[in-house]
């Protein structure tokens, strides 16, 4: 492919190619970083807040202590289960530091969930939130991670508000269920040990892991994408440079963080692109506590917030939102889900800022697509290939589909994952011979090298940004004694853009809504629990016996008109 009509949409001073040789690894920028930016405050939580030069320190004797163990081998995997902390950063950057690789585990997920991600990755270590730990000791029967270190929410938040933020979420709120772990040490024991022993910087290179970043799978089977160094670094520098042309300045720059930072937009957009910079980040621990979420953008002139669209939705609708002062908002970047037209101009009416839509996938670190930074207006468009990046549109064969003509979206270029951890055939399904990676949405390109997306080849549901995958539920669900066959679709949703419905077969009649829902809640994390269910004498099949989902869709949506 020579043709890349995008080029000539790009704002002035986006490079067609990003510097991606510029670091060997994402330690080696941060180290740059934490020196140049020495005495800036890096993050802040809950009042808290933590320089650049702290997290340094911290970080080093994470990863020290890490080595002290004797337990932990380069390219060994560490799972990182918590929300949105100052601890975050500080395990991240310690594990990766330590020539580590990071597992991001969502911290709502079940036992099963759970479970599955630590024995696929193999990690020998796991780092957790106290509020979380229950849900590890039921796990323990089945996988045995070598280190085990828990934290509490306020462990970072210095005294007495540590203090007091630990006691109420323990023992007013009752937000930390009875557990059990042997052999567990504390995040804040782990920090003061680190602290007295000696760190060796590890040798890092592009081919080096950084990442297991899992995905759900078309299989039922949640796989991890192995995201490298030189992935990462790519991504970084393909997504500092197009913002560039939005004036940010180094060491000045304060976003908003609500978006969960073990999700790969925010891990990447947040977490590392705004610390190349220097940036002030904002972490918000509960985002849908949305009076409060409010509160705090109060207290900041905060110039750039991520999000995906039921976020902004979300704001826009929340009181004492639109009286916030918008006078330093240079960007607002709604990625995870399609932007909504409505919500991104009364959006842009509320803030003045435009909200710009981005495209990406786990599996592309995750940006592969951005509308311009200079946009003013919403175009309902995924936007153009970013620097180092192209894109196009193939048909069933492989063929590239000419301007205007619909096909599966494909995307090639340094960010695109090195395949499924343990899963060659998954991997040789998603990566072409060629290199380009099939995305599973269909997507049109028009003369001017934007691409916006019209449909979806696969049965994947998206719900507030997280993909749910069908078969997952249905495997899941079977197994309930109770149930013979169940059909899994996606139904939109005015929230979340979508929500999961399921078509339920059972083998006893007796079976009710509540009983599904009570063993979905102990199987599935919230969003992955079906909110619509109905019971059916019988689901649409091929003549293999394949349970035809687009019918189920195409029913439901006759039953709703």
């Amino acid at each position: 492919m020579t043709e890349k009509p995008w080029l000539q949409s790009y704002p002035e001073g986006v490079p067609e190619f990003a510097d991606i040789d510029a670091y060997d690894s994402v330690v080696d920028l941060f180290n740059e970083s934490v020196e140049k930016f020495k005495d800036n405050v890096a993050f802040e939580s809950m009042g808290a807040s933590m320089t650049f030069g702290e997290l340094d320190d911290y970080s080093r004797a994470f990863a020290a202590w890490i080595q002290s163990t004797g337990k932990f081998s380069k390219g060994d995997r560490v799972a990182l289960m918590m929300p949105n902390l100052l601890q975050y950063p500080i395990a991240v950057f310690g594990i990766l530091r330590a020539g580590l690789v990071v597992v991001n585990t969502n911290p709502l997920y079940t036992r099963r969930e759970l479970q599955h991600q630590l024995e696929d990755s193999g990690a020998k270590g796991i780092i957790i939130v106290e509020n979380f730990a229950n849900t590890l000791e039921k796990t323990l029967a089945h996988v045995n991670p070598e280190v085990i270190i828990t934290t509490r929410i306020g462990d970072m938040l210095g005294f007495p508000k540590s203090l007091i933020i630990n006691s109420v979420v323990k023992y007013v709120k009752k937000m930390v269920p009875a557990f059990n772990l042997p052999g567990s040490i504390s995040f804040s024991d782990v920090l003061k040990q680190g602290a007295n022993h000696q760190f060796e910087k590890p040798v890092l290179g592009h081919d080096d892991l950084a990442f297991l970043q899992y995905t759900g799978g078309t299989t039922g089977v949640a796989k991890g994408a192995m995201l490298s160094h030189g992935n990462m670094v790519a991504n970084m520098q393909q997504a500092f440079h197009w913002l560039e042309p939005s004036d940010i300045s180094e060491g000045e720059e304060i976003i908003i963080t609500a978006l969960p930072l073990y999700h790969i937009f925010a891990l990447t957009a947040n977490c590392l692109v705004y610390t190349k910079i220097g940036a002030k980040n904002i972490l918000i621990l509960n985002p849908r506590d949305l009076p409060a979420f409010v509160k705090e953008l109060s207290k900041h002139k905060f110039t750039a917030i991520t999000g995906v669209n039921t976020l902004f939705n979300a704001l826009v609708n929340t009181d004492g939102f639109s009286k916030l002062d918008f006078s330093s908002l240079k960007i607002t970047l709604g990625g995870g889900m399609a932007v909504q037209e409505s919500v991104a101009k009364e959006w842009k009416e509320i803030t003045g800022c435009p909200l710009i839509e981005a495209y990406g996938l786990t599996e592309t670190s995750p940006a592969a697509c951005i509308n311009p930074i200079t946009s003013t207006d919403y175009n309902g468009a995924i936007g153009l290939p970013i620097s180092s990046t192209e894109a196009c549109v193939k048909d069933e064969d492989g063929n590239h589909m000419p301007v205007g003509e619909r096909g599966e979206l494909c995307i090639r270029g340094p960010q695109v994952m090195k395949g499924y951890w343990q899963r060659e055939e998954a991997t040789a399904n998603t990566i072409d011979k060629d290199g380009w990676l099939h995305t599973g949405d269909i997507a049109v390109m028009d003369e001017h090298g934007y691409f916006t997306i019209v449909d979806r080849l696969k049965d994947m549901i998206l719900v507030s940004g997280f993909n749910v995958y069908p078969n997952e539920i249905e495997n899941v669900l079977v197994s309930h004694p109770d149930i013979l066959e169940v059909g899994a679709i996606g139904v939109p949703d005015d929230h979340s853009g979508e929500i999961v419905k399921v078509f339920i077969v059972a083998k006893n009649k007796s079976l009710t809504e509540a009983d599904v829902k009570q063993f979905c809640k102990e199987n599935f994390t919230g969003y992955k629990r079906p909110k619509q269910i109905a019971f059916v004498d019988e689901l649409p099949k091929s003549n293999v016996g394949k349970i035809l989902r687009r019918e189920l869709r195409e029913q439901d949506e006759k039953n709703s008109a």
